[in-house]
């Protein structure tokens, strides 16, 4: 069990622009996709405020969002990495059998890193978290690096939609009909 002080509130400019973006796509009927709270329980709490000051963590999360985009479940993990190389100590154990346990099922995994220092986004689609896991168990890198990302499924801004990764969606649904690959949404 961890224990929270600040460290929680870490990429929530990222958070907050994901939220905004799920809110739109959700007002325009395109998907219904929610964050995931953290279950904590409260050690300390200042009377005066009324807010937590120190909590840990109940129970592993496993990712921070979950939903649907027009039928097809998916669910993915937000991420912020200030260098080119993303280390994959950032995703836990569980988080990443989660995912693999949601594409058995016929859903969608990914995971959404924001390079903060190239002020650039990409949607990694979990075939390729789970190729660089596997690479890591078997005593390769502990990282990905920025250039191994694949730039076709960078996320871009577009109006009212600050994170708009159901491009990425699209063009990951197109890469598994192409290579016949599960989830029978076509």
């Amino acid at each position: 069990m961890g224990t929270w002080k600040t460290r929680g509130l870490r990429g929530s400019s990222l958070e907050e622009r994901i939220n905004r973006t799920n809110d739109s796509y959700r007002e325009k009927g395109l998907a219904l996709i929610q964050k995931i709270p953290t279950p904590i329980t409260p050690i300390t709490i200042d009377k005066a405020s009324r807010h937590i000051t120190l909590a840990y963590f109940d129970q592993k999360s496993t990712v921070d969002y979950i939903g649907a985009i027009q039928g097809i479940p998916v669910c993915f993990d937000a991420k912020e990495c200030a260098a080119s190389t993303f280390p994959l100590q950032n995703l836990h154990p569980h988080q990443v059998a989660f995912m693999g346990e949601f594409e058995k099922q016929g859903g969608i995994a990914f995971i959404l890193v924001s390079y903060t220092a190239m002020d650039e986004m990409y949607y990694i689609p979990f075939r390729d978290v789970e190729r660089f896991w596997v690479r890591m168990e078997g005593g390769g890198r502990k990282s990905f690096t920025y250039e191994e990302v694949d730039k076709e499924y960078q996320v871009r801004s577009y109006r009212d939609y600050f994170v708009h990764y159901l491009e990425a969606v699209k063009k990951d649904l197109e890469w598994r009909e192409a290579e016949g690959k599960q989830n029978s949404y076509f």
